[in-house]
């Protein structure tokens, strides 16, 4: 190949952030998304690999760089502006480069680091906040900087409580976690559209996210979702937390529901199993799964590490090779 047909980085570049933000916008905006979550994560592989060998072509607005959309656009719903950023993770596909994020962050640690696994559920991020124990506001993850209201939405919810219970309620709480719909659910709901003559819902993901933004509250409550929390965002008064799994053992004994399937990691090779395991049960929950979360235990050494601009360095996510089957799917 001649240098004058030689591909142009800053052009391809470009393509790619087109091509992602469209389908970003297809995701998180239309709850309708026309590639596989494999054919999308190919499109940010490649265009990571291209900013590492152009750094000059990186941008502070590149999809690498941020989290979810560039801009909430054409909503029904009030904007929510997050007080701490809801970061996506940054993902593994492989146990070597499962193991490359590990030499990183041990390279910054020096003492001994714990893990908690999760498994991944494949539904919708939102931010839940109680104020003096009693359920206030629901946002959606968004652009990661600003989500969309879904307060009344989420309200429906029965496994979110309305009040916190327990001795150490704070003043103030921002919980993150994951709305999903259950498979047995999203069935019955395939079903009732089928009978109706509506259009099927792709996958549970789908029809989680479009559930949850309806303008009619009561659509949402007829779709019996689910919720599971997964973090803090904001807390005001309560216990004074050390670790992630004595948070999330917190989160439940205030009423919020924690997956009983986490599990405390003491060491690589307990992560490396971890994700073995999820893999070969991952049909085995009731609900879709499509990776597992890796997490630094100790909130001291998660400070230490700190974040980019768009995701943690403390949090990965091992993403499983895609299934063969044509059902959309996408984390």
């Amino acid at each position: 190949m001649n240098e004058s047909s030689a591909p142009d980085p800053a052009a391809r570049v470009e393509e790619l952030r087109a091509l992602i933000e469209y389908h970003n916008q297809r995701y998180y905006l239309l709850d309708d998304p026309e590639i596989s979550d494999a054919e999308f994560d190919a499109l940010m592989r490649e265009l990571r690999e291209l900013e590492a060998a152009h750094p000059e072509l990186v941008t502070p607005d590149s999809p690498t760089q941020r989290a979810g959309v560039a801009e909430l656009t054409a909503t029904p719903f009030a904007p929510v502006d997050h007080v701490v950023p809801m970061m996506s993770l940054d993902n593994a596909f492989s146990r070597e480069e499962l193991d490359a994020w590990y030499q990183r962050i041990s390279r910054i640690v020096t003492d001994p680091i714990h893990f908690v696994g999760e498994p991944k559920l494949d539904g919708l991020a939102i931010s839940v906040l109680y104020e003096d124990g009693r359920y206030r506001r629901a946002a959606t993850r968004g652009n990661g900087i600003t989500g969309e209201d879904v307060t009344a939405n989420v309200a429906t919810i029965e496994s979110i409580p309305a009040r916190l219970s327990g001795s150490s309620v704070p003043s103030r709480l921002e919980v993150r976690g994951e709305v999903f719909m259950p498979l047995a659910s999203f069935e019955e709901l395939n079903r009732r559209q089928g009978e109706l003559g509506a259009r099927l819902f792709a996958n549970p993901r789908n029809a989680a996210a479009g559930s949850l933004r309806q303008k009619d509250p009561r659509i949402t409550a007829s779709r019996d979702l689910a919720f599971f929390a997964y973090q803090l965002g904001v807390q005001e008064g309560g216990p004074r937390l050390r670790s992630h799994h004595e948070t999330l053992e917190w989160l439940g004994d205030l009423g919020l529901p924690v997956n009983p399937h986490i599990e405390l990691l003491p060491d690589l090779e307990a992560v490396e199993e971890f994700c073995a395991r999820m893999l070969d049960q991952r049909h085995a929950f009731g609900y879709e799964i499509d990776g597992a979360v890796i997490k630094v235990d100790d909130l001291g050494q998660r400070d230490e590490l700190g974040a980019t601009s768009k995701a943690p360095r403390w949090a990965i996510a091992y993403k499983f090779p895609p299934e063969e089957k044509t059902t959309l799917l996408r984390g």
